[in-house]
C-alpha cells in the first residue's frame, strides 16, 4: 500500500518490515488502559472482547481440505451468518458505553451499514444454497468440483458479495464508521492499550475469515486449477485466500471513501433489488437450467 501510495510505510523495521506487527503488538500491550470515568468499566472491557471472539468463533467450521475441518456442519452457512451478525452488539456497545457522542456516532453509522451489508450476505448465501442444495462448505466446494467454480458463471454476484463482505468489514472505501475528518476516530475513540488492539485483531480476523469464505464459495476452496494438482490442498486454500485480501489491499489503497448517502444506497437501490431477481429468476425457470450451463 506504501509503495502504491509512494509514501514511506511500515516496511523499514526489519527484513521487509516484517517486524512492524510485533512492535506494534509490544506498544499497544504495554501501554496504559484508560478508561471514561463515567463508563462501566465491565461493559467497556466486554465490548472489543465480544469483537475478537466472534472473529475467531466462525474458524471451527471452515474447511482447509475434504479432511481438515474441526467441525463440517451441515448448516455452516447459516452458522456464519448468525455468529457474523452478532459482532455488531460489540460495536454499538462500545460506542453506547464510552458516554461519548462522537463513538456513538460512529457505532451508529457501523450498525447501519453492517445491517445493511448483512441483508445482501445472507441473499448470497440463499442463493448459493439453491445451487449447490447445500449449506454445508465442503458440499459447495464439492459441487464446484463437479461443475466448475461458481465465479465463472455467477461473476455478478461474486463481484457483489466481494463489495459487501468489504463493508461488512468497515474497510476503505466503506470506512465511514472510523472516518477521521468527521467522527474522530468512530466507535473506538475512547479506548487505549490491548483492548483497542481487540478491535483491529477482529477486523483483520474477519477480513482473514471473509477472503476465505469467498474462496470457499467462489473460486472452489481447495480444488487446484489447471495443471497444479501437485500442490497441497491446504496451501492451494491460502494462496486463494491471500489473494482476496491483496485485492482488500489494494481496494484501500486506490479508491476514495464513499460519502454515506452513498455507501446506503449501494446496499439498498442496487445490491437489494438485484439479488431478489436473481433469486426470483432461479425459482420461476428452475435450477436444471443452471446446472446445465455450469455442466456445458
Amino acid at each position: 500500500m506504501a509503495s502504491i501510495q509512494r509514501r514511506r510505510g511500515p516496511n523499514v523495521v526489519g527484513i521487509w518490515g516484517l517486524l512492524q506487527p510485533f512492535a506494534d503488538g509490544l506498544k499497544a500491550l504495554i501501554k496504559e488502559i484508560i478508561i471514561p470515568y463515567q463508563a462501566s468499566r465491565f461493559l467497556f472491557i466486554l465490548a472489543p472482547s465480544i469483537t475478537f471472539i466472534l472473529s475467531l468463533i466462525n474458524w471451527s467450521i471452515m474447511p482447509f481440505s475434504y479432511s481438515e475441518v474441526i467441525s463440517d456442519l451441515n448448516y455452516g452457512l447459516l452458522y456464519i451468518y448468525a455468529f457474523s451478525s452478532l459482532a455488531v452488539y460489540g460495536i454499538i456497545l462500545a460506542g453506547w458505553v464510552s458516554n461519548s457522542k462522537y463513538p456513538f456516532l460512529g457505532a451508529i453509522r457501523s450498525t447501519a451499514q453492517m445491517i445493511s451489508y448483512e441483508v445482501s450476505i445472507g441473499l448470497v448465501f440463499v442463493i448459493i444454497a439453491f445451487i449447490s442444495h447445500s449449506t454445508n462448505l465442503t458440499d459447495i466446494v464439492y459441487e464446484q468440483e463437479l461443475t466448475g467454480w461458481n465465479i465463472f458463471l455467477f461473476f455478478p454476484l461474486a463481484i457483489i458479495f466481494l463489495i459487501s463482505i468489504i463493508a461488512e468489514t468497515n474497510r476503505a472505501p466503506f470506512d465511514l464508521p472510523e472516518a477521521e475528518a468527521e467522527i474522530v476516530a468512530g466507535y473506538n475513540l475512547e479506548y487505549s492499550s490491548i483492548i483497542f488492539a481487540f478491535f483491529f485483531l477482529g477486523e483483520y480476523g474477519n477480513i482473514l475469515l471473509m477472503s476465505t469464505l469467498f474462496a470457499l464459495i467462489f473460486l472452489g476452496g481447495w480444488l487446484a486449477p489447471f495443471f497444479f494438482t501437485f500442490v497441497p490442498e491446504t496451501f492451494i486454500l491460502q494462496i486463494k485466500t491471500i489473494f482476496i485480501c491483496f485485492v482488500f489491499i489494494l481496494v484501500r489503497a486506490t479508491l476514495p471513501r464513499y460519502r454515506y448517502d452513498q455507501l446506503m444506497d449501494i446496499a439498498w437501490q442496487i445490491f437489494l433489488p438485484f439479488n431478489l431477481i436473481y433469486i426470483i429468476i432461479l425459482v420461476c425457470f428452475g435450477l436444471e437450467l443452471i446446472f446445465e450451463l455450469k455442466l456445458y
